[in-house]
């Protein structure tokens, strides 16, 4: 079989319009058709057509309050000096709140207003009154919430609590409502197990976990759909072809997850040919490149659509009895980011709703991102507001890690043939969080260090026993590692509340104040001890190298990783090599960089190095040995102005609090015991 690169790899809108006409000349681009549901089943659903009211409600005449019914022009003379009296049953006749009013009636009077006359023995035969009442005071008039034939709710739209009660209050116990569309997820791949497999006999090398199709078919509940997650399919085109078949006689969408690429074992985009049409093989987006849209027939056995591939018109004759198919990337944020760009606004238009719109922030980028020329990306973003500006920190661009969905408060999109955006440039940030959230937003940029997730965790959890939390107390803490040198650049232009920072000073062996002074002269910090943490090399279980030190990295058989230009800790290596004598271009591995201590030990879990620089800690979780270089101390750099302003606060008295410091002493490889002292001030 010859092999295809990407048939093509066109513009968004461009793909966008084939798959719409395609849609269109099935008849499946017009809103999904309605079924009948009991009213209290109906929330979240929406309407397939106008609800007009059957009844009116209240469908009488309706007193609004316990008190008298009465005839409104009878009480005109009633006053404090000539008290008028009503006969009951002929004037005045008592009501409960609800009760229709008599016939003849058209106003109630409350009945603390009213005084009862009568005897003992016989009974109240009269009221008196000392105020004249105005007509229909009181009065509930028939209608006054809905008459009979009047709209109640329009079509498309999505039923709320509140609605519910209006069906059932203007006549309906059922409603008609749009039809959940129905979604085939099928995830291919040799290679993949599922978590139920890890949890029984762990992971080898080759394996990898799946959990796209548990990501796509959320998202499709998420936005009104019904999934069905299909069994793991292997790289077989047979096998392949079948579930698509099967998924394609019982559903309105077929997603088919991984095998969209150009590798020997990709099978998409043949089965979408072999089974019907082939709109789209290729799209100018990153992350999600090779995205496949396509038409395939839902009888068993269908025959490939033959069309002329230079004429897309001639790709969407003939379609009728098909159903669409899109077969989304493998890796896990373009597959996420492909069901929001292709799936979300395909069953939205199926319900009748418009697609969904995020809100945005205009905010301004903290460093420079090169994007290609030819293509659309979305950059996922943390965001706060720091001083009076909102600024976006990138977070990282791989298509493989979801954990960077997981933080990002949003997407900045940079156009293609944009080139990308300069440190500082203004873009617009389409929010995943509420913005509001933004305002209670920390936003570090520095160091890594293990503690700060513990933070960020402690933060959240502030006032959340209280019997109604006080979300002003609230914080949210958002990190991104940038070095510590990095840290305190971005302080300097205004792009973070804090820097962890732990950059020692070869002159004078002191921590950071030589290096405030550097980067920040003309900005008044505050500097507060988070911790000391125990800095050494992370090697392998049972160290296999028998590394002692750090004179072994001058070993031509020690493979080492290193961390990043401007990060504490590679500004403490370089320090001690160079004590040692040790020229840097000796070390095997040296430019070999991580972002993380955590980064730096799984390079050694894996192999890839035989030891790197890094804390205890970071050994500790990935059950690695640890070789001690020495303590130092880890400093929170914080401009006074934030130091002293009331969204820091909890995160101040935080660390100045006993059971953080007790959290983070029980930790390896951790010293608390001067968490949160200042050690300068401006």
């Amino acid at each position: 079989m010859t092999r295809k690169v990407y048939l093509e790899d066109i513009p968004l809108d461009e793909a966008w319009r084939r798959f719409s006409e395609a849609l269109k000349a099935i008849g499946r681009w017009q809103p999904i058709e309605g079924e009948d549901l009991p009213v209290p089943d109906a929330l979240g659903r929406v309407t397939a057509r106008p609800i007009w009211a059957q009844v009116s409600s209240p469908a009488y005449h309706a007193s609004a309050m316990d008190g008298y019914a009465v005839r409104a022009e009878e009480t005109n003379t009633a006053n404090d000096t000539h008290p008028l009296q009503l006969e009951l049953g002929s004037q005045a006749q008592y009501v409960d709140t609800g009760d229709p009013l008599p016939r003849w009636a058209n106003a109630v009077i409350m009945i603390e207003n009213v005084q009862p006359i009568g005897d003992a023995p016989t009974g109240d035969t009269h009221i008196e009154i000392r105020a004249p009442i105005a007509p229909w005071t009181a009065v509930r008039p028939l209608g006054e919430d809905m008459v009979a034939t009047e709209l109640v709710l329009p079509a498309n739209h999505v039923l709320r609590p509140v609605d519910l009660g209006a069906l059932a209050g203007s006549g309906h116990a059922i409603v008609n409502v749009r039809r959940k569309p129905r979604v085939a997820v099928i995830p291919t791949g040799t290679e993949l197990i599922t978590v139920e497999q890890v949890v029984r006999s762990g992971v080898k090398a080759g394996d990898i976990i799946e959990y796209n199709s548990i990501v796509l078919a959320a998202e499709v509940e998420q936005w009104g759909g019904v999934a069905t997650r299909y069994p793991i399919v292997i790289d077989d085109f047979e096998q392949i072809k079948a579930a698509v078949q099967d998924a394609a006689s019982k559903n309105d969408l077929v997603l088919i997850n991984a095998g969209s690429s150009a590798g020997s074992e990709d099978f998409t985009a043949r089965v979408v040919q072999e089974l019907g049409t082939l709109l789209v093989h290729g799209v100018a987006v990153r992350p999600g490149h090779p995205v496949i849209l396509g038409m395939v027939k839902q009888e068993a056995g269908g025959k490939r659509q033959e069309a002329n591939a230079s004429d897309p018109q001639s790709k969407i004759q003939n379609l009728k009895s098909q159903i669409p198919i899109v077969g989304v990337p493998g890796y896990p944020v373009s597959a996420a980011l492909t069901g929001e760009i292709f799936v979300e606004p395909l069953l939205a238009r199926w319900l009748g709703l418009p697609g969904h719109q995020k809100p945005t922030l205009r905010g301004h980028i903290t460093r420079k991102l090169l994007s290609p020329m030819g293509e659309d990306e979305w950059v996922r973003v943390t965001a706060g507001k720091v001083g009076d500006r909102i600024v976006a920190a990138p977070l990282s661009r791989g298509a493989g890690v979801i954990t960077s969905l997981v933080r990002a408060d949003g997407i900045v999109r940079i156009p293609r043939f944009s080139e990308g955006v300069d440190t500082g440039e203004q873009v617009t940030i389409e929010l995943y969080t509420d913005p509001a959230e933004i305002d209670r937003t920390i936003v570090h940029i520095g160091s890594h260090d293990l503690t700060l997730d513990l933070l960020a965790q402690h933060l959240a959890e502030l006032s959340g026993d209280a019997p109604t939390p006080d979300r002003s107390a609230q914080r949210r803490f958002v990190s991104a590692h940038a070095g510590s040198l990095g840290g305190l650049i971005a302080l300097r232009r205004g792009e973070a509340h804090l820097a962890g920072s732990h950059l020692l000073d070869p002159e004078t062996g002191e921590y950071n104040f030589s290096y405030i002074k550097q980067y920040l002269p003309d900005v008044p910090v505050v500097v507060v001890t988070l911790l000391r943490r125990e800095q050494g090399l992370i090697v392998a279980k049972g160290n296999p190298k028998n590394i002692a030190s750090l004179k072994d990295l001058a070993r031509s058989d020690v493979r080492f990783v290193n961390r990043q230009r401007g990060a504490g800790t590679r500004v403490l290596l370089d320090y001690r090599l160079k004590e040692l004598g040790i020229e840097a271009e000796s070390v095997h591995g040296y430019t070999r960089e991580e972002y993380t201590h955590l980064a730096v030990a799984a390079a050694v879990q894996s192999d890839v190095a035989d030891c790197g620089l890094g804390v205890r800690a970071a050994a500790r979780a990935l059950d690695l040995d640890f070789v001690s270089v020495e303590w130092e101390r880890y400093d929170l750099v914080i401009p006074q102005q934030f130091y002293e302003s009331e969204l820091l606060q909890p995160l101040l008295t935080l660390i100045r609090g006993e059971a953080f410091r007790k959290a983070v002493a029980e930790l390896e490889g951790y010293d608390s015991s001067a968490m949160g002292e200042v050690v300068r001030s401006a």
